[in-house]
């Protein structure tokens, strides 16, 4: 028995129709889609919620009221406020640091070889491990929780950067040289270029690792923001609150996710990065 296999025209042609096929839903049934579902999960945890105590599980409608009491007396917003400080600071910190990290390590190779080891041993070491030593050594106080998250995204955006400086078409390099660019010229016309897609997803990551990271420093030695919030609702039996602070989150982080994709695709986007 043979198998035959897709020329090339073919594969062109199933890909040529199969890239509509992701436009396929207009853009009011996909948002639609998109509310049904959430309504259907809310709808779920009611349903289940009534099977059990309120301090176990509080219904969608107690935590709405908790919710409500937390932004009347300003609890919530102040927790929002700080967390969201903290991580944009340490994140873009990160960001400044980890895209000149990697496109030197990606550019050159005896630098690469001397912080490879650096890099593979602190990115398998999770930031909450240093949790105890950032206080000790940076206080108690806001620069603890920052230098944290420009710990958990440094090594992600640096890593990706490097990956985007590697995959460059070796001929579109020799093409630049040929013509008479020199290092800088091509660093700045062939490299940077080619690295923006991977510098981008490298700091998508680093922000879901951002989310992370916040609530484990803030549960530690904080006395505000949604970490601060959600260890100290055990305090007060108050579940709800608990609650409110994962879903302050989840929204906070779809909310700052967004607004990069959003930024970038629009800017960026003759470099690839298509959201």
């Amino acid at each position: 028995m043979t198998v035959e296999a897709p020329t090339v025209p073919d594969r062109t042609r199933a890909s040529a129709s199969a890239g509509p096929r992701r436009n396929r839903w207009p853009r009011l049934t996909r948002i639609g889609l998109s509310v049904l579902s959430v309504l259907l999960g809310v709808l779920i945890w009611d349903l289940v919620s009534r099977n059990y105590t309120a301090f176990f599980l509080p219904s969608p409608r107690l935590t709405l009221d908790g919710a409500v009491e937390l932004v009347r007396d300003g609890t919530l917003w102040d927790s929002v406020s700080a967390s969201s400080t903290r991580i944009l600071t340490g994140w873009l910190l990160g960001v400044l640091v980890g895209v000149p990290m990697g496109l030197l390590m990606g550019c050159i190779p005896w630098l690469r070889l001397m912080l490879d080891p650096y890099i593979q041993f602190f990115r398998f070491v999770p930031p909450i491990a240093f949790v105890t030593l950032a206080i000790i050594w940076l206080g108690p106080g806001e620069a603890s929780k920052v230098a944290l998250i420009f710990y958990t995204t440094v090594f992600i955006v640096a890593l990706n950067t490097l990956a985007g400086v590697l995959s460059v078409n070796e001929i579109r390099m020799r093409a630049a040289r040929a013509l008479g660019a020199g290092p800088v010229r091509s660093l700045v016309s062939v490299v940077l270029p080619s690295t923006v897609p991977h510098v981008v997803t490298g700091a998508r990551l680093a922000m879901g690792n951002s989310f992370l990271t916040i609530v484990s420093a803030e549960i530690v030695a904080a006395q505000s923001g949604l970490g601060s919030l959600i260890w100290t609702a055990r305090n007060y039996a108050k579940t709800e609150w608990v609650f409110v602070g994962i879903i302050a989150l989840g929204l906070l982080g779809y909310l700052f996710d967004w607004i990069l994709r959003l930024v970038t695709g629009r800017t960026l986007r003759r470099y690839g990065v298509n959201f």
